[in-house]
This record gives structure tokens, sequence and C-alpha cells, in this order.
């Protein structure tokens, strides 16, 4: 198994910018693929950015320019840089990560950004 801790949602205003952190422990040695999806209120989950323990990218069109995700592959750890936030950036944030097995989600952490 695979734990998910991820930190730094917050409420922010207009024009900020949040950095989140995802921390993953457990059988981690298998992890290829960790990411972000996001949840605004009402809607369904979707993609923010993902990123391969080799370094490649996948980037919503939504956030590309604004957002950058990056990874620590000694801590486990990936993240997302988030700037020049808007309102519809409001929601909570997952982290992700799979292995040649299957999928894990972290709690979530939530982002509100104030007009």
């Amino acid at each position: 198994q695979v734990q998910l801790e991820e930190s730094g949602g917050a409420l922010v205003q207009a024009g900020g910018s949040l950095r989140l952190s995802c921390a993953a422990s457990g059988r981690i040695f298998n992890i290829n693929a960790m990411g972000w999806y996001r949840q605004a209120p009402g809607k369904s989950r979707a993609l923010v950015a993902t990123i391969t323990s080799g370094g490649t990218t996948n980037t919503a069109d939504s956030v590309k320019g604004r957002f950058t995700i990056s990874r620590d592959n000694a801590k486990n750890t990936v993240y997302l840089q988030m700037n020049s936030l808007k309102p519809e950036d409001t929601g909570d944030y997952y982290c992700y990560a799979e292995d040649s097995r299957r999928g894990y989600w972290g709690q979530g952490t939530q982002v509100t950004v104030s007009s």
C-alpha cells in the first residue's frame, strides 16, 4: 500500500500563490507517475498535472503557464506551485500516485481563491 499526505491548501486572494506538497510513504519503490487532480464545487474530479519518475509532465490547458508540477524522488514528494491564482481554481486538490498495479489517492487539501 501507498499512503499520500497532502499539505499547503489555504485561502488566498486572486493573483496570489500557493505551493502544495504531497509526500508518499509505504510501498513506494514501484511508484511511477504522481500528480494532482482537483474537484471544484459541484463538478467532477479533473486532472491538473502529472509527472513521471523520469520527469515527464502533463499539465491541463486551464493552468498552463500558471501552475508547475515538480517532484523530488529522493523525498518521495510531489509539489504543485500555483501562481496567478483565479477564483475558478477553487476546489479540493487531491494527490495521486500509481504503481504497476493500481492508483492511490490522498485525502485532499482545500484551496479557496477569493475575488
